[in-house]
């Protein structure tokens, strides 16, 4: 029988001065993950898939905790064995190298990112900041910790479809279309996946880029359009539409989108890329007049209600008319498919956001923000 033991002090929120005696024989403790990000949307859901369907890996949630990241996302897991949680910048380097010494970082999972396409246009030095200096940061810390074994290791970045631009009525997004980036975000996000591919090209790093379609589901932060619209019809205010309402987008249940990283993960080729999309375009316009049809029926409002809280006002610039995934290559290769329609996940979502109207309330109110302090004691 073989047996592991250390001494494990200062993990994230868990302090455990005590020698800790594990038997390792048939039982998989070579995975050390790093997920950025983890306290994000995307991220959250990711971390839970793992902590739970894994509970032979450690999961290091590395997050800094801007507006849009909320460990109360992960109260359900935040006391896991294998869970442990860091808060740390990815602009920190010494921070960085620091994480991935103190656990032995064996896999990266990268989602941390600055994600809001109007913010970008007031901001745009601070996505290019986080969304390309910190992956190179990144990039460069895996790249030196691993060097002695990079065949061992997996960095897997987590991107979007709109690198890709727009597209006209017909056609979709492949793995093979050119990179066509509108607004700064995208620019941003396109070229971080750049220096990923780069670095697999140039330090053989084994690295897999994804490509998602817009999410949507439970713990969204209410600046995007699904959680915010269905804030604003809860508080009856007005639904602003963009332009006319015409702009086409390819949605992705959440939950669906952390199975299909899961699947990438384990099963992906390095150096290779996988589009990840829920095959259910929706005009704005026609995804509102549904949420606002299915939110009168929930909240036991006369029909049209909602309706008439849609507001038009300016589109913004850089407006990409449409998008839409083609998710062949990863339903053909690993066997990947979205587990529900758009339907069916926008109504588990508005019921997520009705039976979780505290949750709503403290990240509107920003006081989701004090959580940290209270249960890490740290400031």
């Amino acid at each position: 029988m073989k047996y592991r033991n250390e001494l494990i002090e200062g993990r994230g929120s868990k302090k455990l001065p005590f020698l800790l005696f594990l038997c390792t024989e048939n039982v998989d403790m070579s995975k050390r993950i790093l997920i950025t990000g983890g306290a994000g949307f995307i991220g959250s859901h990711v971390v839970r898939l793992f902590v739970q369907q894994y509970p032979a890996y450690q999961i290091v949630n590395l997050d800094c905790l801007t507006y849009a990241g909320n460990l109360a996302n992960l109260k359900d897991i935040e006391q896991s064995p294998n869970y442990f949680f860091e808060k740390v910048n990815i602009l920190d380097v010494p921070a960085l190298e620091q994480v991935f010494k103190k656990y032995d970082i064996t896999d990266v999972l990268h989602l941390a990112a600055e994600s809001h396409v109007d913010r970008s246009i007031v901001s745009p030095l601070d996505f290019v900041y986080t969304n390309v200096i910190g992956t190179v940061n990144l990039l460069n810390t895996a790249k030196t910790y691993w060097k002695e074994n990079l065949a061992e290791h997996r960095f897997y970045h987590i991107s979007t479809d709109e690198v890709y631009g727009t597209l006209g009525d017909t056609g979709l997004f492949t793995e093979q279309t050119p990179y066509a980036p509108n607004s700064p975000y995208s620019a941003s996000k396109a070229s971080s996946d750049h220096f990923v591919r780069a670095y697999h090209e140039t330090y053989h790093l084994p690295v897999v880029i994804s490509n998602c379609s817009n999410n949507y589901g439970p713990f969204h932060f209410p600046e995007k359009l699904i959680p915010l619209f269905i804030n604003n019809i809860i508080h009856q205010k007005p639904l602003p539409v963009y332009g006319d309402g015409k702009n086409t987008r390819d949605w992705l249940y959440v939950i669906d989108h952390a199975r299909a990283i899961d699947v990438v993960f384990h099963q992906g080729k390095n150096g290779e890329t996988y589009n990840i999309g829920g095959f259910n375009e929706w005009k704005n316009i026609d995804l509102v007049q549904l949420l606002c049809r299915l939110m009168d029926e929930k909240l036991g409002r006369d029909p049209g209600t909602s309706a008439r809280l849609i507001t038009y006002v300016k589109d913004r610039p850089g407006h990409d008319l449409r998008y839409a995934i083609d998710a062949t290559k990863i339903n053909r290769e690993l066997g990947w498919k979205p587990s529900v329609t758009f339907e069916e996940g926008l109504s588990k979502t508005i019921d997520w956001y009705l039976d979780n109207k505290e949750w709503l309330e403290q990240v509107t109110s920003g006081d989701y923000q004090h959580y940290y302090e209270k249960m890490y004691h740290q400031s």
